[in-house]
C-alpha cells in the first residue's frame, strides 16, 4: 500500500510537472496504478469511466452556465455589474474583490456546481479586476475558494447524494447548509477586509478609489445592476418555483442573458459565435478533466488504498474530537485523488457506523463532510477548482495554490467553529420540527 501510494503521487507529480494536459496526467496516473498494482486491465475500465462521465444529465448544466458567463462577459454586462457595485463597495476595504465572494455565493445558490460557479463568475470578474489594477493572487484566491460553496449552499447535488445514502431528510440537509455557508462567506469577506487594511491598500493592490461621485450618480450606476439581478432572479424563480430543474434553468439563464444583452445594445452575431465557441472550449476542458478524475477514482477503488486508510481510522477507538481530526486529515488526503461524490459514497459505506457510535448528528456530519469536500476542491494535486482557474488564467498550479491557501485554512477554522457550536448547522433543521 505504501509503495502504491508513493508511486501514484510520484507519477501524478511528474506528469503535471512535465506540462501535459491535466486530464492526461490523471489518466496516466490511474493507468500506472491499475497496470502495475492490480490484476485488472486498465483499457475496459478507462472506456467505461469515460462513457459514464460523458452522458450524465447533470453535466449538461455546466456548458449552459459557462455559455451564460461568456455572453455576460462579452456583452458588457459584467462591466455593468462592477459599475453598479463599485460606488457601494468602494468604502469597504478590499473594494471590488468582494464581488468574487458575493457573486460566487449568489451564483452557487443558483447552479449548485463548484466548477460552473468558478468558470462563470471567473469569466466575468477576473478580466475586470485585472484591468482595474487589483492584486491577481487575491482575485484568484477569493474566486477559487468562494466558488466551492456551490457544494454547500442549496441546491447541492452532493447533499442530495449524502441524504439518499444515509437516509436523511434532504430538505433538512439543505436548511443545515445555509448557516455554515453564510458563515464561511462572512469569514472570507472578513479576511479580505483585514488583508486590505494591513497590506492591500498600502501597496496599491486594491484598485483605484472610485468614491468621488454624488448620491444621484451612485443610484444611476446602481441601475446597471438591474439586468444582472433580473437574470439571477429568473434562474432562482425557475428552480425554487418548480418550473425547471437546474439544467433547464441553465438554459433559461442563457436565453435571458441573450435578451438582456440585446436590450443592453451589446449583442450581435459575432458575440453569439465567439461566446458559443469559448463556452465549448471551456466546457470540453472541464468535461475531459471530469472523465480523467473518474478514471483515477475507479483506479483508487480497485487498488483499495482509500478503503484501507478508512478502515484503519475506524479501528483506532478515538474520542469524538480526535476522531474528527483524524477523519479531516484522512478525507483531505483522499480528496486529493477522489471526486466529491465518490469520497462521500466511500465514507458513508465504511465510516458511518463509527460516526454514529461516536455520537455525531448525521445532519451535522453531512455538512461537515461537504465542507471537507469543498476544501479538496482547492487542494493539490487534484483540486478541481485549481484546474478551472488554471484554464481561465494560464497561471501555474503552485501560484494558484498559494493564492487559495489562506481560504483553505479559514475552512478548517469553520469546521472548528461548527464542532464547538453545532447549532450553526443544526438550528434551522431543528426549527423546522417546532
Amino acid at each position: 500500500m505504501l509503495l502504491l501510494s508513493l508511486a501514484t503521487i510520484f507519477t501524478l507529480v511528474v506528469l503535471l510537472g512535465s506540462g501535459v494536459w491535466i486530464a492526461f496526467a490523471l489518466i496516466g496516473t490511474a493507468w500506472v496504478a491499475l497496470q502495475f498494482f492490480s490484476p485488472f486491465d486498465p483499457g475496459p475500465i478507462l472506456a467505461s469511466d469515460f462513457w459514464g462521465a460523458s452522458y450524465g444529465w447533470d453535466l449538461t448544466a455546466l456548458p449552459m452556465f459557462i455559455w451564460m458567463g461568456e455572453i455576460l462577459f462579452r456583452s458588457g454586462l459584467a462591466d455593468n455589474m462592477f459599475r453598479g457595485l463599485s460606488p457601494w463597495l468602494n468604502r469597504l476595504p478590499g473594494r471590488l474583490l468582494h464581488t468574487n465572494i458575493i457573486g460566487s455565493g449568489m451564483f452557487a445558490a443558483v447552479c449548485g456546481s463548484s466548477a460552473a460557479t468558478c468558470a462563470t463568475v471567473g469569466k466575468m470578474t477576473l478580466p475586470e479586476l485585472e484591468r482595474r489594477g487589483y492584486d491577481s493572487n487575491m482575485a484568484i484566491g477569493t474566486l477559487a475558494s468562494a466558488s466551492t460553496l456551490g457544494l454547500l449552499i442549496p441546491p447541492s447535488i452532493v447533499l442530495i447524494v449524502y441524504g439518499v445514502v444515509t437516509e436523511q431528510s434532504i430538505t433538512r440537509l439543505f436548511m443545515a447548509g445555509i448557516g455554515p455557508g453564510l458563515m464561511i462567506l462572512a469569514m472570507f469577506m472578513t479576511y479580505l477586509v483585514l488583508w486590505a487594511l494591513l497590506k492591500g491598500n498600502r501597496n496599491g493592490l486594491t484598485g483605484a478609489d472610485e468614491s468621488g461621485m454624488s448620491f444621484v450618480e451612485k443610484l444611476r450606476n446602481t441601475w446597471s445592476l438591474v439586468p444582472i439581478l433580473l437574470l439571477i432572479g429568473g434562474i432562482i424563480v425557475s428552480i425554487y418555483g418548480g418550473l425547471a430543474s437546474p439544467t433547464e434553468a441553465a438554459a433559461v439563464g442563457v436565453v435571458l442573458s441573450m435578451v438582456i444583452a440585446h436590450f443592453n445594445g451589446h449583442f450581435n452575431r459575432d458575440i453569439f459565435t465567439s461566446s458559443l465557441f469559448a463556452a465549448v472550449r471551456t466546457a470540453c476542458m472541464i468535461a475531459f478533466i471530469i472523465a480523467g478524475a473518474s478514471f483515477l477514482t475507479s483506479a483508487m477503488g480497485f487498488t483499495q488504498v482509500p478503503m484501507q486508510l478508512a478502515r484503519t481510522i475506524g479501528e483506532m477507538g478515538l474520542s469524538p474530537t480526535m476522531l474528527l481530526v483524524a477523519l479531516t486529515v484522512l478525507l483531505l488526503i483522499m480528496g486529493c485523488f477522489l471526486d466529491g461524490i465518490s469520497l462521500i459514497l466511500l465514507v458513508t459505506a465504511i465510516i458511518m457506523p463509527v460516526v454514529s457510535a461516536a455520537g455525531f448528528d448525521l445532519i451535522w456530519f453531512g455538512i461537515y463532510l461537504v465542507i471537507v469536500v469543498e476544501m479538496s476542491q482547492i487542494t493539490p494535486p487534484v483540486g478541481f477548482n485549481l484546474f478551472v482557474i488554471q484554464g481561465l488564467t494560464g497561471k501555474d498550479i503552485v501560484t494558484i495554490t498559494k493564492a487559495t491557501l489562506p481560504f483553505f485554512l479559514l475552512m478548517l477554522l469553520a469546521i472548528a467553529f461548527m464542532h464547538l457550536f453545532p447549532e450553526i448547522a443544526l438550528y434551522l433543521p431543528q426549527a423546522m420540527n417546532r
